[in-house]
């Protein structure tokens, strides 16, 4: 016990005297446990703002009543479902317990602002439906005009019209697909907000509704019931079930609540919490490093204190202790002001995503014991673990080492060479098998992990290496100053691998992001390219669940002009193949060809029947179908067909698995649209008189876009760019505690290089010179981090592409972006420079004579 005391009594007087030595590994730590808190703060105040407001919303509703048969396919958890007829309201309406009853119909409908442009469509649903009379079963609340009662007339959640700049009386267009000319007259929120998120919501009259969002009249998307008084939600759908026939089903309106918040929760915030917890642990992966390295070079400089201690009886336990104390009262004030600071970076990013056009539900922060715990137990362990080996290597000093001077270690062992030379083996074989032999992500995902490993375990090898090669123009450009912050950068490849290794890892993941994000670009460009076989794409921007599509009278419409040649829209629909739900291309077979490039076909589409199919050849591979084989698709209202495999074509990536006609969707389709229409030129038109001829005739439809092969090929990869602008801002923190471990590095070092510096002001060195001679060295560590991270993850983005090409059926095309890696260099670079400027500011100002005289 008393050792134990006499532990803490060490590393606290430690830590008084030398505060400043720690202030890198505080700000480390700080920054990683505020990132990862902030995120699970979010995360939970996110998921009880959602739960509140559909809570709140659904308040009214006590049962819904809907159709039992779904269809689900890959990507969709929530999937389709065939409508209810509203002929059943009547019925519901008169079952006991019942006090109010009104279909809820509801579809795709986007609205177009007041410039001109599409309000929403960005990833969250653009929804149209009825305006329900009955309050309390409606979860929106009109909050300004009045009720749509004529044709035409609708209201809009307040949400969206800030954000088309509509307001009563304004006349605009609703896509629905079709365009529908509408006036608005009231203004609505969700739960007393402005809106449920970047949700468009347009509330229009029952028979407009009917109209424009479903197949035929007589068909809603549910119907939502009220329960009388006395009579519980449960009871409530007892009752119905005996009224209901098959193929519909009744829950309560707890339970529909439920699902909606778990759709959002399961979809939106698992993936936005998920992608925010990944970047806070390459935040921890980064501040890892830094941590070791501070602590690797107290615990040299102190070699001779550590000595003492051990020749006047202290025990290397002792001395493991002390050092270790001294981590975790680091790590507990650190992660103490981590969580502040983490609450404080949630309430900012609360404030921020109303700015930035994402109006999430007011209300206080969820703080859970979870949220806190957590975060502290991490940067406790990462600062514990990070100075377990340099504390041990402390408790090894042996006591005679306080008569010699300070070493400073080498690093690169042979032990080390070899170890990091079978790494990077076993990483090439993995990575190998991986991707060639036999594609498995998980065997390339090790391969790549291994390799990590391997440049980390290298680094002192290589650095003595990379340091020359890129220092090798200093000694001509710089002079003396560049040649001994050359020396100074090769006089501990240990130290300067580990501080450059932080900033590598930082790189790395810029650069594996950059390079996938370029493929994913390039492989777009490749798709339309091989897939596209016309002149135009006619298209609505849209990704996720937003947009309404294209009207698919849009097609035979442009088909009709004199000025094009051909044109085939593409459609969506649903449903099971063979057991399995699989989405379905909609379209007329016989010209799809023409606007496509479906590559080799087997069979013909030709005199392609109702009852026809045509497979992709992967899918074909995978259930074993032929030419003249049959399959069986069940659709979302119950109906059973056989179809027969009609041709089997190489390219899907733009036609989709399954293809069938128009006229075999029809019976079973809901809402219809489609995503694209190919337009080919009649032999002989100019290209700019066929464009504006169908662009004249596409303003008709809701103006969408009219685009040539690249033009579409670029928007196409639009959202990739908004991708790698997130991941660039969440990685900036990454980059951040990097460079301040390089800064803290150089710090340390300019303490343990005090009296050689006061040496060489001695003998005529100048301040600039000096600081020249710090920040130099500061660009070289950069340099050499900066440099190891482009291959690193050049490399890694390689095994990602190519290891996402042989876990699908895409053709993925890999691709080296160099004017975006080169700025990455250059931003490496410049931020070593920065880095190393307070260190050279510092070290420029020491006295002379003080620096001489120092021990």
């Amino acid at each position: 016990m008393s050792g134990t005391r006499t532990s803490l009594r060490i590393s606290v007087s430690s830590l008084r005297a030398h505060k400043r030595r720690f202030a890198g590994t505080f700000t480390a730590v700080l920054l990683g446990v505020a990132f990862l808190t902030g995120t699970l703060v979010m995360g939970d105040t996110l998921r009880g703002s959602f739960d509140t407001l559909f809570g709140d919303a659904a308040g009214g509703t006590d049962a819904v009543v809907r159709g039992a048969n779904v269809v689900t396919v890959p990507g969709d958890t929530q999937g389709t479902r065939e409508p209810v007829d509203t002929a059943l309201i009547e019925k519901i309406g008169r079952t006991p317990g019942v006090a109010a009853v009104a279909p809820r119909i509801e579809g795709a409908g986007q609205l177009v602002g007041s410039d001109g442009k599409p309000v929403g469509g960005e990833g969250p649903p653009t929804v149209a439906g009825n305006w329900i009379d009955d309050a309390r079963l409606n979860p929106y609340q009109l909050a300004a005009g009045r009720l749509p009662l004529r044709t035409g007339e609708v209201v809009l959640n307040r949400g969206a019209a800030e954000a088309g700049k509509l307001s009563i009386g304004d006349t605009t267009v609703l896509r629905t697909p079709e365009a529908v000319r509408v006036t608005v007259v009231g203004l609505a929120t969700f739960g007393g907000e402005d809106g449920m998120g970047q949700v468009t919501y347009t509330g229009m009259t029952r028979a407009d509704a009917e109209k424009y969002l479903t197949a035929e009249p007589g068909q809603a998307a549910s119907i939502q019931v009220r329960a009388g008084p006395g009579t519980s939600q449960r009871e409530l759908v007892d009752s119905l079930r005996t009224v209901l026939p098959s193929g519909v089903e009744a829950i309560t309106g707890q339970r529909s609540a439920e699902e909606n918040q778990e759709m959002i929760s399961g979809q939106f915030l698992s993936l936005f919490t998920t992608l925010l917890l990944v970047f806070s642990g390459i935040v921890v992966l980064v501040a890892t490093f830094s941590i070791h390295n501070t602590f690797a070079i107290v615990v040299a400089q102190r070699t001779r204190e550590n000595a003492l201690l051990r020749a006047l009886g202290a025990s290397r336990r002792q001395v493991v202790g002390a050092t270790l104390a001294e981590a975790g009262v680091v790590a507990l004030v650190a992660s103490a002001a981590g969580l502040l600071g983490g609450i404080g970076i949630a309430a900012g990013m609360r404030a921020l995503f109303p700015v930035i056009g994402f109006p999430f539900p007011e209300g206080a922060l969820v703080i859970s014991a979870l949220s806190m715990l957590l975060p502290l137990a991490v940067g406790v362990v990462v600062c514990l673990g990070s100075a377990l080996l340099p504390a041990v290597r402390a408790g090894r000093t042996a006591p005679l080492a306080a008569l010699r001077e300070t070493a400073v270690d080498s690093g690169a062992s042979r032990t080390r060479a070899v170890v990091g030379t079978a790494l990077g083996l076993a990483g090439i074989a993995a990575v190998a098998t991986g991707v060639f032999a036999a594609p498995s992500l998980v065997l390339a995902a090790i391969g790549a992990v291994l390799a990590l490993a391997a440049f980390v375990v290298l680094g002192p090898v290589a650095s003595s290496v990379a340091v020359r090669f890129l220092g090798g123009p200093l000694d001509r450009l710089r002079g003396v100053s560049g040649a001994l912050a050359k020396r100074n950068a090769l006089r501990s490849p240990r130290r300067t691998a580990a501080t450059a290794t932080a900033l590598m890892i930082g790189v790395a993941v810029v650069s594996l992001f950059t390079v996938f994000g370029a493929s994913l670009k390039a492989t777009m460009d490749q798709t339309v390219s091989r897939s596209f076989a016309g002149d135009l794409a006619v298209s609505v921007p849209a990704f996720g669940g937003g947009g309404s599509g294209l009207s698919p009278g849009l097609a035979p419409a442009l088909a009709e002009l004199p000025e094009v040649g051909s044109a085939v829209g593409l459609g969506r629909g649903v449903a099971e193949v063979d057991g399995d739900g699989r989405q379905l291309t909609v379209t007329d077979p016989p010209a799809l060809a023409k606007g496509f490039d479906l590559g080799s076909v087997d069979g013909s589409f030709d005199g392609f029947g109702t009852r026809d199919i045509a497979v992709s050849r992967a899918q074909a591979a995978d259930r074993n179908l032929r030419v003249g084989d049959t399959t069986r698709l069940t659709f979302t209202d119950g109906g059973k067909e056989t179809f027969t495999v009609k041709a089997v074509y190489e390219r899907s990536e733009l036609a989709g698995d399954y293809v069938i006609t128009r006229a075999a969707w029809a019976p079973h389709r809901t809402q219809d649209a489609d995503t694209l229409v190919s337009v080919t030129f009649a032999d002989g038109v100019p290209a700019a008189e066929a464009g504006a001829a169908v662009k004249k005739t596409a303003a008709a439809f809701g103006n969408p876009d009219v685009q040539t092969r690249d033009e579409y090929a670029r928007t196409s990869a639009g959202a990739i760019d908004m991708m790698l602008t997130l991941i660039y801002a969440l990685l900036a923190l990454a980059v951040l505690i990097a460079l301040l471990g390089i800064a803290n590095t150089l710090t340390l070092a300019v303490h343990e290089r005090t009296r050689e510096l006061g040496l060489l002001r001695a003998v005529g060195q100048t301040r600039a010179q000096l600081r020249a001679m710090v920040r130099w060295e500061s660009v070289l560590v950069a340099a050499f981090g900066t440099a190891g991270g482009l291959v690193l993850g050049g490399l890694l983005g390689w095994v990602a592409v190519e290891a996402s090409e042989g876990a699908g059926d895409t053709a993925f095309a890999f691709a080296l972006p160099p004017a975006q890696l080169a700025l990455v260099g250059v931003v490496g670079l410049t931020a070593g420079a920065i880095a190393g400027w307070r260190p050279a500011r510092r070290a420029a100002r020491l006295d002379v004579l003080r620096a001489i005289a120092t021990e």
